[in-house]
């Protein structure tokens, strides 16, 4: 799986439900390995909301589905 097919994804929160927006970028250490994800929620959503970008670790990813990313936050 390529990053760019989960930069598509909407990343959902399984603690409330809520959407948390979609990966824009990830964090990679000296090693190659990924540390975290960072998800940034859609424009329109963030207009009404005060909150930035989220990063997602690895530990916190319970399920890639065809559509949603779900993580445990």
């Amino acid at each position: 799986m390529r990053v760019s097919d989960l930069q598509v994804k909407d990343v959902v929160s399984l603690v409330d439900g809520r959407k948390l927006g979609r990966i824009v970028d990830i964090e990679i250490n000296e090693e190659g390995k990924i540390l975290y994800f960072v998800v940034e929620p859609r424009r329109f959503f963030r207009f009404f909301n005060n909150s930035g970008e989220v990063n997602v670790q690895m530990n916190q990813i319970k399920k890639i589905g065809e559509d949603v990313i779900l993580v445990e936050i």
